[in-house]
């Protein structure tokens, strides 16, 4: 039997392969990492914080400005682009892409993997 960890790092597998995403994972929503597909190269605890606190920010901009329920942040880049969404009550999914993503592919592929996670958790 998997681990929850395992099952969620299944879930970031596909999204890598279904969805174009170069790196991505599941962080609660404090910032600690549930599970990775990170290259070696990013450092995985510091992109998770740093997720969580934009998801955070932005969550709270949104509720102060009667803006309704946040959906996603999308941070582009000139050598990539960051996608980061809530995954329930206790986690964010955030994906890293190239400059040249599909965004709506991404966004559909983040929402079923979103989905995935809310069930594991």
């Amino acid at each position: 039997m998997s681990s929850i960890r395992e099952r969620l790092e299944e879930v970031l597998h596909e999204l890598r392969h279904h969805g174009g995403v170069e790196a991505s994972a599941v962080v609660s929503r404090d910032g600690l990492l549930m599970a990775s597909d990170i290259p070696p190269s990013v450092q995985a605890e510091t992109f998770a914080a740093v997720a969580a606190t934009m998801v955070g920010s932005s969550e709270i901009v949104v509720h102060e400005l009667h803006r309704g329920k946040h959906a996603r942040i999308i941070v582009e880049a000139k050598d990539g682009n960051i996608v980061a969404m809530g995954a329930g009550p206790m986690a964010i999914l955030v994906a890293m892409t190239g400059p040249t993503f599909a965004l709506g592919l991404i966004l559909v592929e983040m929402n079923r993997a979103t989905e995935k996670i809310k069930a594991l958790l």
